[in-house]
């Protein structure tokens, strides 16, 4: 069976917005390469320098709360 990288990025994305501060920053202690892939989509700022969290761009956040909220979030019963 392969990993399908869209969904461990998407899932990477949800997790950043679970680690969300100053309004559009997140800790960037995940996987470098979905990292990297969500930075050429367009989601975060380049992973790659000197600074703990990456910036979300403003489709990126969005997308984030969306997929941690589809993910993660409890059904109302």
């Amino acid at each position: 069976m392969e990993v399908d990288e869209r969904r461990v990025d998407d899932a990477v994305l949800a997790l950043l917005y679970m680690t969300l501060h100053d309004h559009c920053r997140a800790w960037k202690a995940h996987d470098w390469d979905a990292l990297d892939r969500l930075h050429q989509r367009g989601m975060i700022s380049d992973p790659v320098n000197k600074a703990k969290s990456v910036m979300f761009t403003q489709e990126g956040k969005a997308e984030a709360e969306r997929l941690f909220w589809a993910m993660l979030g409890k059904a109302e019963d």
